[in-house]
């Protein structure tokens, strides 16, 4: 017994060593050059800097009101009505996180270009063209992009949240006298409380941190984009530190203020039981009308991927509603460039590395926390999660700091000669919340009595773990691994950043490079773009397939 107390220790010691060095390290060597109070001050005095800082902020807060609109009405829908199609709604939601914005903003510029879709419409009902992507339309366009890629996230959340929510609590209330309206203010939000939080939280610090969706749109005033501009200039202007350190100070205050609030919000009773419970059946032509709201949101999240594939498969497409000629010609110049072949090759090793390094790390956290409950692992649990309020940017900048600070990081962390275990360990950091969550929900949903059974039959437990546990967990660990790569496939911030020399390039640092081509760039890296779109959306798929309804406990807290 003491062996075996032993052992576990050790393998949680083994992973709370790697969170120390390769995330709160890169943290504290950030921190180490940023947090200079004279270098903080002259942020402040800077118009341009405390301009790019309201207007992030401004997005994030944007952004996060339209995907709680979005989504509450969704998840209201979905849990009081029983429509055709309902079954295949929570699927169909999926589509936008298939297209990262970054690509989506591709799509999306040939929607509101000047020369776009839009104003094709427009031009055919008889008014003049507008420039929707100037001034604030700019800001509007980066915020509704994002919204449709993030609102899945916080719609899972709350669908969860509904879901636990025990129907005799609100048949009660309506006993009592309440209105439709009071049941929903006094019973059910509050009980939705901690989903809302958890889906707009993680919401809130994405599109704070987003680096590729104003950087694709031209909208330099957002801080990261100030700070991914300044890394040319980083021995003469240390200020892209200072505002990475306020980019994590924001961040993690808006993580601890979730977080907090989360403890204290009131948990809903799980008395629904069985699917459909408490459901509304309408009739008529009315038992369409949630699935139409379903259909029309879903069509609008899926433009931006409808305009990338008539992109990618179109000789000119300006000023037109459909393309004038449809080749094939952008994806055999996307395959013929050097950048693309090369990058795909890099982005499968890297990602590769990441999903093994990032599933075996939250499978020992989640072990750790659920099951062992070890003394300790409640700290091993909160760092797992601490990538979710951590900027990209600010580990993209704390591994570039380890490899000029420490000789032994340099060796390992060379950004410019071998950056493959940079890029691996840096996209494999990011994605440990996922993992962790995901084998964490499957560990609280699975009896424990089936393990004790095991060993009161003589199983070890070595031979309990293998053949028991680990096999009741599968699907939940290939899910966090299938999210594990996918979005270390397509990963930006780190990419963008840490990948220096073309050679090295991975797949979001050529389709940048690609799509700043004049000429054919656009429509290669639209071809390109298409090919990462299905690749996301096959993995999301599966995914769903395997998890249902509960693929929403990998995007909490």
């Amino acid at each position: 017994m003491r062996s075996q107390t032993f052992l576990r220790y050790l393998l949680l010691g083994g992973v709370l060593l790697f969170l120390g060095v390769f995330l709160l390290l890169p943290i504290g060597t950030v921190l180490g050059v940023g947090c200079d109070l004279q270098l903080i001050a002259e942020l402040f005095r800077n118009r341009i800097y405390v301009e790019g800082l309201w207007n992030s902020f401004a997005i994030a807060v944007c952004t996060t009101g339209m995907v709680f609109v979005i989504s509450l009405g969704l998840a209201l829908l979905y849990d009081r009505y029983d429509f055709p199609g309902r079954s295949f709604a929570n699927t169909a939601l999926l589509i936008p996180m298939v297209l990262p914005p970054f690509v989506g903003a591709l799509g999306f510029k040939q929607l509101l270009g000047y020369h776009g879709v839009l104003n094709a419409l427009l031009g055919h009902l008889g008014f003049a063209p507008v420039d929707f992507l100037s001034g604030s339309g700019v800001f509007w366009a980066v915020c509704f992009i994002e919204a449709l890629h993030l609102f899945p996230i916080c719609y899972l959340n709350l669908v969860t949240a509904l879901g636990n929510i025990d129907p005799a609590m609100t048949e009660a209330a309506a006993n009592l006298g309440a209105s439709p309206w009071q049941r929903f203010l006094k019973v059910r939000l509050p009980l939705m409380r901690s989903g809302i939080l958890a889906g707009c939280s993680i919401t809130l610090i994405w599109s704070f941190t987003e680096l590729g969706t104003p950087l694709m749109f031209g909208f330099t005033r957002t801080t990261a984009v100030q700070v991914f501009n300044g890394l040319t200039e980083l021995e003469s202007n240390p200020i892209p530190y200072a505002l990475v350190v306020i980019m994590l100070a924001v961040s993690a205050l808006l993580y601890l203020i979730a977080k907090m609030a989360l403890k204290g919000s009131p948990a809903a009773s799980g008395g629904k039981g069985i699917v459909n419970a408490g459901s509304t059946t309408l009739h008529s032509w009315r038992k369409f009308l949630p699935g139409t709201a379903f259909g029309v949101v879903t069509f609008l999240a899926g433009l931006p991927h409808i305009a990338l594939i008539c992109c990618a498969f179109s000789t000119r497409y300006s000023g037109t509603v459909l393309p004038e000629n449809f080749t094939f010609e952008n994806f055999q110049l996307a395959l013929s460039n050097a950048l693309v072949l090369p990058s795909i090759a890099n982005s499968l090793k890297y990602s590769l590395l990441a999903m093994f390094i990032a599933c075996a790390a939250g499978l020992l956290v989640a072990l750790a926390a659920v099951r062992w409950r070890l003394k300790g692992s409640g700290i091993a649990d909160l760092l797992a999660m601490l990538p979710l309020a951590v900027p990209g940017v600010v580990f993209a900048f704390g591994f570039l700091g380890m490899s000029v600070k420490f000789s032994w990081a340099s060796l390992l962390f060379d950004p410019v000669n071998n950056p493959v275990w940079l890029l691996s360990i840096a996209y494999a950091v990011r994605r440990i919340p996922y993992v962790v969550r995901a084998v964490s929900s499957g560990l609280e949903q699975t009896p424990e009595e089936l393990e004790n059974a095991a060993r009161n039959f003589g199983a070890g437990p070595f031979r309990t773990l293998v053949k028991v546990t680990l096999p009741l967990v599968t699907a939940n660990l290939i899910v966090g691994g299938l999210f594990a790569f996918s979005f270390s496939m397509l990963e930006v911030s780190d990419s963008l950043i840490l990948a220096q020399k073309q050679e090295f390039f991975p797949i979001t640092k050529a389709l940048y490079e690609l799509s700043q081509i004049l000429g054919y760039g656009t429509g290669a890296a639209s071809a390109f773009g298409v090919w990462a779109m299905f690749f996301l959306g096959a993995t999301l798929c599966a995914g769903a397939l395997l998890l249902g309804k509960k693929i929403g406990a990998v995007f909490k807290f």
